[in-house]
């Protein structure tokens, strides 16, 4: 083929990729003659694509499962979210067996063809991140961040330039990804602490042109501190529980976010945790497995009540 029709063969590709298409809607589009699009359309089949046609007013080409993998067409903003997912999943490791070596390869081969100016952003989110701990059981929902303003966030980062966050003049220094949320590790120059800022609650992200000495980190594992500091403040409610068992027991049954763990004496302990909603916090302290108590709030006292009275008609009967 020459360079001017293999352009135009991967322009229709990637229009194929997206939807399906009549053949003078393509035509159209790509500024050419019906029979040469049936042209381009043998070209792909030869090349492993599957086209497939239909006939009829409402028929038209698109692209189908075939028997083998052929290659793909990713825009800009495609390639930047494969290459950055991938390495997400190869940095905390997807626990399938066999899968984390195919992981390795596939961001390789995606890192060797990714143009410069992508492959800048892409180093600078994987260079800049951090993956927190798999976790099982309940999960709060998820909170999506569009990837430009974690790229934003990943250049200062880089830059060691103040953010600008809804207002607040942020020091930024990692991001975290932990259970699909994401969070800003960064030294509140208004507040003068350090914090784990939800990124997906900021609405306004704005770099700086103000450069910043790197400062002493809160402590060596920046993952271990987020999950901390959503334990102590980060969920929108929060609870504070003695439980009947003896402080190291309770720690090894929990994640680190969950809440943060206090001794009393040999057999109990004190358990500050959180949650976004009440009832969430109310069924994970039923899924602990051991025996509580509430200290407060009332709010979540009355859950656990109705938690209770539910339990007892629902085996009342046996």
């Amino acid at each position: 083929m020459t360079a001017t029709t293999t352009t135009r063969v991967l322009r229709l590709l990637s229009l194929l990729q997206d939807r399906a298409y009549t053949g003078p809607e393509l035509a159209q589009r790509l500024g050419i003659t019906g029979r040469t699009l049936r042209q381009d359309i043998a070209r792909l089949r030869d090349l492993g694509y599957p086209v497939h046609a239909t006939r009829g007013p409402v028929g038209g080409y698109r692209l189908g499962h075939g028997a083998t993998m052929p290659p793909l067409l990713l825009d800009d903003d495609e390639a930047i979210a494969v290459a950055v997912a991938v390495g997400l999943a190869e940095d905390g490791s997807t626990g399938i067996a066999d899968i984390d070596q195919s992981v390795k390869r596939a961001l390789a081969k995606l890192e060797r063809i990714l143009p410069k100016r992508l492959q800048r952003t892409v180093n600078a989110l994987r260079e800049t991140t951090a993956v927190g701990p798999a976790t099982t059981g309940s999960r709060e929902p998820d909170a999506p961040v569009p990837a430009e303003t974690l790229a934003t966030i990943a250049a200062a980062i880089r830059a060691a330039r103040v953010l600008e966050l809804d207002g607040n003049h942020v020091e930024p220094y990692r991001l975290v990804s932990w259970q699909r949320r994401w969070y800003l590790v960064g030294y509140d120059l208004d507040g003068h602490i350090w914090r784990a800022f939800p990124v997906a609650d900021r609405r306004r992200v704005v770099p700086g042109t103000r450069r910043f000495a790197a400062r002493t980190l809160p402590e060596h594992d920046l993952v271990a501190f987020v999950l901390r500091e959503i334990a102590s403040a980060g969920w929108k409610v929060h609870a504070r529980v003695t439980v009947l068992a003896p402080a190291q027991i309770v720690l090894a049954r929990i994640n680190p976010a969950v809440g943060v763990v206090e001794p009393v004496d040999d057999s109990s302990c004190v358990l500050i945790t959180g949650a976004d909603a009440m009832e969430t916090l109310a069924i994970y302290l039923s899924m602990l497995m051991m025996d509580f108590r509430i200290d407060g709030p009332p709010e979540l006292v009355d859950h656990i009540r109705t938690l209770g009275r539910r339990y007892r008609e629902a085996v009342a009967h046996l």
